[in-house]
């Protein structure tokens, strides 16, 4: 059997469902016929992809590297199908091509956007390298791209692209598990993780170069992994790693999620357009069924606010630091 993309989107499912129940509902189609699917992919790969487990499903070692591999495939597969349909005339009206690096603020400013702009056709492209997504806003293929700054490690920005800060400097706060020594403490100190190995993932612009300089001026020089996200997850939920992570980040059952003493890690939250905004769907007027670019600022900075004030370990950062993050309006 050759894997096509369908079979691809289902192990995306199920991983980010967690369940096979839960992905097969996502997927429109029986929970047996997404299992066989699923066997059929197994079989054809030459071992398990997911452990299957009484809380549900979680990915083996070899199910984090192909989904790895398959996330940008299917993520590429819609920007495809987007753009042909745009091209082929099957997309009328308005439309809002958006492209970002993982955020929780995604989730709140799209249903933001749909809510102001009935009727745009809105499509979102993921990437973990903040520089693909410039060079697909440049090249026309995106309308916003929403990315992410290591601090001391700038972006090559292509020319024309108008640029808004969302955040000058968003502290990254440190993961690791649950029953590590430094989890006991409000505020982890550099040092209390120098025996640790830390992980990264060198596909993202810059966090290598910003980790090791961190670090470097700290005095050390603890082991280090390279890797994805998920496979960071599975190695911090163990013990097996420490990683640095966006502060705004959800709580794990088998996680700690904590800042760092003085805040040495950090990033620039930026928003970057096309000064062409008519033909994106943002008309500078803010016409009818458009949306001009301070609006569609204004409602990331609201879903950013929203997901920051959710995570208790940041809001606790943004009250200590009398940030006026509390204090903003919210749209």
């Amino acid at each position: 059997m050759e894997l096509e993309v369908r079979h691809l989107r289902a192990l995306c499912a199920i991983a980010d469902a967690g369940s096979l129940h839960k992905a097969a509902r996502q997927l429109g189609m029986s929970q047996p016929s997404l299992t066989t699917q699923l066997r059929r992919i197994e079989n054809a790969l030459g071992a398990e992809l997911f452990s299957r487990e009484r809380t549900g499903c979680r990915p083996t070692p070899l199910g984090r590297s192909v989904l790895s591999r398959a996330r940008p495939l299917v993520s590429g597969m819609a920007a495809l199908v987007a753009e042909a349909r745009v091209v082929a005339g099957l997309v009328d009206g308005p439309r809002l091509r958006i492209g970002s690096t993982a955020s929780r603020a995604l989730v709140g400013w799209l249903r933001r956007l749909r809510n102001r702009l009935p009727g745009t056709d809105i499509s979102l492209y993921m990437d973990v390298s903040a520089s693909v997504l410039l060079r697909m806003l440049a090249a026309g293929q995106l309308d916003v791209a929403f990315v992410h700054e290591v601090e001391g490690c700038p972006l090559p920005v292509p020319e024309g692209l108008e640029r808004r800060v969302l955040v000058e400097r968003e502290p990254q706060f440190i993961s690791m598990a649950r029953d590590h020594p430094a989890a006991g403490s409000p505020v982890v100190e550099l040092a209390d993780l120098a025996e640790d190995r830390w992980m990264v993932d060198p596909t993202v612009d810059g966090e290598w170069d910003g980790v090791r300089r961190v670090l470097g001026a700290a005095g050390l020089n603890p082991p280090v992994l390279h890797g994805d996200y998920l496979t960071a997850a599975s190695l911090i939920a163990v013990g097996e790693a420490v990683a640095p992570c966006q502060p705004t980040s959800g709580p794990r059952d088998d996680m700690a999620i904590r800042p760092l003493r003085d805040d040495p890690l950090a990033v620039r939250l930026l928003l970057f357009s096309r000064p062409d905004a008519e033909a994106v769907g943002m008309d500078r007027a803010g016409g009818a069924g458009r949306s001009s670019g301070d609006e569609v600022f204004a409602d990331l900075e609201a879903s950013y606010r929203e997901a920051a004030l959710r995570a208790v370990d940041y809001r606790r950062w943004l009250t200590v630091h009398k940030s006026p993050l509390l204090h903003a309006r919210a749209a």
